[in-house]
Parts: structure tokens; sequence; C-alpha cells
């Protein structure tokens, strides 16, 4: 839907009201509906990649930097992708309904919490189509509505992907306004919807820092926070060095534009001439620049000198920051000033070292012996993600069914007072 002759209050009022009929839809239903946007992907396929393509092209004529470009692109591999992604969210169970902590009080009042949908959501994402379509298959699955400011980037990509939305909500009589895909509003449009609290229960944010801080700047609604991510690899005086190589590689390259790859490794010093000149080669091959500390530096000829700033930058690209660092507390000190609070690595065969990692890192996803992207809704069995929390309330790490849910007390009596 565009807004067009409709203002944002009655657009968001449209949304809301499907909302609430979708959160009643049965687990049968709403896998209906996911089902009929599975094959609306990819029957449409062709229209979605050549409006995509028309996307891209505008991106590159403007001058918009290659990793929003690399976000933005859709092809075929990428569409199978999202399709099958909808099918996984199909696929798991539905947490709506579920009844938890079931208790029969002294007074005989019993207590049950009922596990319900947030409401409507506000998603707010730049040049990420695969986001829009695993936002709006986790909303309908979970019993939310959506509305989606999305960038001007992927206007045209938009377009045809809320006429699959459309396809498949009508395709089992539900409102299409429950995933509602806004195109033309701009910032003061963004504005006035960030101020219908009474109407929008949730926004999230999916973009660079700069959005997000203007989104938690200028929201009078509950915002899930994800300002950037600088995610760490620390290679431990315990760590298999293959193993280490293996992660620091594909860490950073397998896709650098995206928020948990790698931007800084840290090495201890006990291993780091064993280490260092096997990983610079590697990263050589892949064509990484290499921003390194001093010490690190004597063992890479090829790196660049680490200024002040690369530590706790998001490079989004074939850039990785590395330090050497005497002993573990020293890693944790880093972690602890440059890090997000997104990702961390640790690599180690030193099991009670890793367990203490795993509790003394503050992170939404903290791993040992993993690659940080595998921090992802889809590789950790959620199906897909609406989006990864780097703050503590009420989600943490990526976003999945249950994130997008709440509970509330239901409560049975036979006549109780107080």
């Amino acid at each position: 839907m565009s807004v067009n002759n409709q203002s944002i209050l009655e657009t968001a009022g449209a949304a809301a009201k499907a909302a609430r009929r979708l959160a009643l839809a049965t687990t049968d239903l709403k896998n209906q509906t996911l089902s009929a946007l599975e094959t609306a992907l990819l029957k449409n396929s062709a229209s979605i990649l050549a409006a995509n393509a028309l996307d891209v092209k505008e991106a590159a004529d403007k001058g918009i930097p290659p990793h929003i470009i690399d976000r933005l692109s859709l092809n075929e591999s990428r569409l199978r992708e999202l399709a099958s992604a909808v099918a996984n969210v199909r696929s798991l169970a539905d947490p709506v309904g579920a009844v938890e902590d079931e208790r029969v009080l002294e007074n005989g009042l019993t207590v049950r919490r009922l596990r319900i949908p947030l409401g409507l959501i506000a998603f707010i994402c730049e040049a990420r189509p695969g986001a829009l379509v695993e936002a709006g298959a986790l909303t309908i699955k979970s019993g939310n509505g959506l509305i989606v400011k999305c960038g001007k980037e992927m206007s045209h990509t938009a377009e045809t992907l809320q006429s699959c939305f459309n396809e498949a909500l009508a395709s089992v009589a539900l409102a299409t306004e429950a995933v509602t895909v806004l195109t033309t509003v701009d910032r003061d449009d963004l504005r006035e919807m960030l101020k219908l609290s009474e109407i929008i229960d949730l926004v999230i944010p999916r973009g660079g820092e700069g959005l997000i801080r203007f989104v938690s700047e200028n929201s009078r609604i509950p915002v899930l926070k994800h300002f950037k991510g600088v995610c760490h690899l620390y290679v431990d005086e315990a760590a298999d060095l293959d193993m280490a190589l293996n992660l620091a590689v594909n860490g950073k390259t397998q896709r650098p534009s995206t928020c948990n790859s790698l931007e800084a490794l840290l090495v201890h010093q006990t291993v780091a001439a064993d280490f260092l000149p096997k990983l610079g080669a590697a990263l050589e091959k892949k064509g990484v620049t290499i921003k390194a500390d001093p010490e690190a530096a004597n063992l890479l000829p090829q790196a660049e000198k680490a200024e002040d700033e690369d530590w706790g930058r998001e490079f989004l690209d074939l850039i990785v920051a590395v330090k050497v660092v005497p002993d573990y507390e020293a890693a944790l000190d880093h972690i602890a000033r440059y890090g997000s609070n997104h990702t961390e690595v640790i690599v180690t065969r030193d099991g009670a070292r890793g367990a203490h990692f795993q509790r003394a890192v503050e992170a939404g996803c903290v791993m040992v012996n993993a690659s940080s992207r595998l921090n992802d809704g889809g590789c950790l069995g959620l199906g897909a993600e609406i989006g990864i929390s780097t703050t503590r309330l009420h989600a943490y790490g990526p976003m999945g069914l249950r994130e997008l849910t709440t509970t509330r007390f239901i409560v049975t009596g036979n006549g109780q007072e107080r």
C-alpha cells in the first residue's frame, strides 16, 4: 500500500485493525498464508528480479556504497533462499496460544500465562528486501501486524513484494493491510508515524547507525535497537589454529557487508607468531586489507597501521583490524570497550575458558569455536529473523517468532474476593 491520499494515521489504523484479526487466526490459517506467500515469491520471481535490477541500477547511478548495494541486490539464488525461509517459518511451532506457568493458588485461583502477539509492529528498513520478506513471514506466523517504511532505494522491489503479500493474505480472506508497505513516505511522515504510540506497539529499525539513532531520538513508541555490528574473534592460547584460521576467513569474507561479519581479530601473544603469517596470507588471497597494531604488524608485513578509530569500527567491507593481546583478560577488556553487543567469538580447546567467555562477554550471541556469520535467525533454528537486538529489553540477539510475542496473565476463579 502507498500512502498517497491516506494519512499515516489512517494507514496505521487500518493495519492495526487487520493485526487484531490476524492475532486470532488459527495456526492452520497462518500456515496457509505462508504457503501462498512462498508460492507467490517463486511464481513472481521474474518481476521481482526485474524490479530489483532497476533499484540496483538507480542505486549505483547515485553512488550508493557497495555494501548497501549488496544488501539491496537479489538474484535467483537469494530469492529461493527467501522462499525457503518462509517455508521454514511455516514449519515452526506456533508460539501464540501456548499456556505457560500454570498454577493453582491456595485460594483456588488458577493463574496461567498465555502467549500472545505484540500487536502492530513498525519495521523501518533501508535497502533490505530480504529483511522485508523475513519480517512479513515472521509477523504473519506470530499473529502480528506489520507496517513497513522502506528506503527509496528499494521502492520498485518493495512494490512487487507487497503484491506477493497481498496475494497470500487475500488467498485466505485475511485483510491485506496486515502487511502494509510504505514506499512514498519521507522523513516528516516517518516522524508522524513514530508518534503513534496508541496504535503501533513496537518499532524495529534495520539499517545504518544514523537511521537507528534518528528513530530512537524521534519515537514515542518502544524501539528495539541495533546500532551496529562490531564483531570480534579472539584466538586463545589454547586455540586450534587451523580452526581459528578457517573461522576468521569465513567470518570476514563470506559476506562482509553484513552486521555479523568479523570486524576485528584479537590474538593471544603466545600463538601470534604461528598464527598471524598464515592469517595474513589467507586474507591477502581474499583481497582483505588488514589494519594492525604494532605487534601484529611485525608479523604482517602487508598490513596497514591501525588508527585509534579502527578499533570499534564497523567496516562492512573486506577490511579487518588485528591486535595482539598479552592475555585473556586483555581480550575481554578490549571487547568490553569496543564491542557493540552483537556477536563475539572465542576459539579455544579449553572448555572452561570457553564457558567463562560465554558468561563474561556482553553480547546478544556469544560463540565458542563457530563462525560469527552463524548469528542469524535461520542458522540458529528460528526460521528467519526480523532483526538482531543489541539491547536486553525485551529481546537480546536474533528475534524470531517467540521474540515477537509476550505473555498476559489469565486468571480463573469461582468468586474469590480480596
